[in-house]
């Protein structure tokens, strides 16, 4: 993957550092229930989080942020997450264009360790990368780099790309409201919406990996073998196969994301496609 060349927008928030910075009395079950509160039945991450903990809003609370570094981060790493968000939103600002309406990038990519407060609650490194419906922020702990390569074999950068495409394919969710046809389907099972917002978000990842070349002028650039390698960390955190390597068994009534199947099925559809209207899980007569 050649990215060392792309453009850099600084929309980075650097938190690392800071050490473990967090609010206590809600663990990550709690975090994941706010979450999918919000993306799936339209409750307040805010009012979930409150209710668990026993505690009511206010200053010092949930909205509380921590206060990170602005802009390029000069290390590699921040830099490659800098440039890849930047190729994202280079690629979804013309086809928000072509449709009449108007991208806005998410409020940041906040980079941080172990854990740090956002606008959903308390985020923890073992949650994995996640995005933020309330605060429109992406949060990633670079950690995570390491397991996605030592525990789900998915190494290379064009495997860690997937991941911040996926996520920020989220945001695109959220900008076009496309939350609110989850609500109906339901937190969890085979069809559910949280599956299907999941499968959304990894098509729109194949979206960005089919246009990113042409977006930046061909300063970030993809192979075949990157797709493929893209491909191998989507089929990894597959519902299926996290089930059977955590309890040896797959309960598909539990499923949020998807199966690994289908997570490469859906990426693979965005990028073959190119095209976003192609990733409308919501109306598929099969995931």
């Amino acid at each position: 993957m050649d990215w060392e060349g792309g453009d850099e927008s600084g929309n980075i928030e650097d938190r690392r550092g800071l050490g473990p910075v967090g609010i206590g009395g809600v663990g990550v079950g709690g975090v994941v229930l706010a979450v999918i509160g919000y993306l799936v039945f339209g409750v307040s991450p805010q009012s979930t989080l409150n209710v668990l903990q026993g505690a009511g809003p206010g200053p010092g609370g949930y909205e509380q942020q921590a206060q990170g570094v602005r802009g390029r981060p000069a290390d590699q790493a921040g830099r490659f997450v800098d440039v890849i968000e930047t190729s994202v939103d280079e690629v979804w600002r013309p086809i928000f264009d072509q449709n009449g309406r108007t991208y806005r990038p998410p409020a940041a990519v906040v980079l941080y360790d172990q854990a740090t407060p956002t606008g959903c609650g308390l985020g923890q490194s073992a949650m994995g990368p996640f995005y933020c419906p309330q605060d429109q922020k992406v949060y990633l702990d670079l950690s995570f780099w390491r397991e996605l390569s030592d525990r789900f074999g998915a190494s290379g950068e064009a495997a860690r790309a997937y991941v911040i495409a996926h996520e920020m394919g989220h945001h695109v969710q959220n900008l076009l409201g496309q939350a609110g046809e989850a609500r109906e389907l339901g937190a969890r099972g085979a069809g559910s919406g949280s599956v299907r917002l999941e499968l959304q978000a990894d098509c729109y990842a194949g979206v960005w990996a089919a246009h990113v070349g042409e977006a930046t002028g061909g300063k970030v650039t993809l192979t075949a073998q990157d797709i493929e390698d893209g491909a191998r960390a989507a089929a990894a955190v597959g519902d299926d196969t996290l089930q059977r390597e955590t309890q040896g068994q797959v309960v598909p009534d539990s499923f949020t994301h998807g199966t690994s199947a289908q997570r490469v099925r859906w990426l693979r559809k965005g990028y073959q496609t190119g095209n976003a209207a192609a990733c409308d899980t919501f109306n598929a007569a099969t995931l």
